[in-house]
């Protein structure tokens, strides 16, 4: 795939706005928030594999904007009314796990997050994501509240079973196989 190995180009090679929406601080935030609001519901690590699904479903405007607006909302439900969006999540899914990758490398050498057999948990110096930067975009604020709502959401899918069960009805409803 020509877009991964895209994304193994040294940063000074990529496009400003790449660095922009794909560099490792930007996205370990949107997956710190993430842990941030799934740890908030669930006293469990975040499943690993969900990690990969925080980039393309807040990144993507289409999707962002299509999820719920509420973490409860149920994950069947939400995925009956939007088989058209999710379509299109597991191609996003593969082109940007090297940048999912990257990012949660980042979060853990900062110690910011920790991953183990459980999956991933706060670390021992986590990201301070509760200030709001003083320069920041419309876009870039939904990107972030998205990010988490996810946790919230999926903290509530994990609440209603037991939670690898859970998490491979989430990425087989998306159409993504482990």
């Amino acid at each position: 795939m020509s877009e991964n190995r895209h994304f193994t180009k040294p940063w000074r090679d990529r496009p400003l706005e790449e660095a922009a929406h794909f560099n490792p601080a930007f996205c370990g935030e949107l997956i710190a928030r993430t842990l941030n609001g799934y740890s908030k519901l669930s006293p469990t690590s975040l499943p690993f594999a969900l990690t990969f699904l925080v980039l393309p479903l807040a990144l993507h405007p289409g999707t962002r904007r299509a999820l719920p607006r509420k973490a409860n909302t149920a994950f069947a439900s939400w995925a009956g009314e939007n088989a058209d969006i999710l379509s299109t999540v597991p191609e996003r899914v593969l082109r940007l796990r090297p940048v999912s990758r990257e990012a949660l490398l980042f979060l853990s050498q900062l110690g910011a997050i920790r991953v183990d057999k459980d999956g991933v948990s706060t670390g021992e110096r986590p990201m301070s994501i509760n200030a709001k930067p003083p320069v920041s975009t419309d876009e870039v604020d939904e990107i972030r509240r998205t990010a988490g709502l996810l946790g919230r959401w999926f903290a509530h899918q994990s609440q209603s079973g037991a939670v690898l069960e859970t998490t491979g009805a989430v990425l087989q409803t998306m159409g993504i196989r482990v």
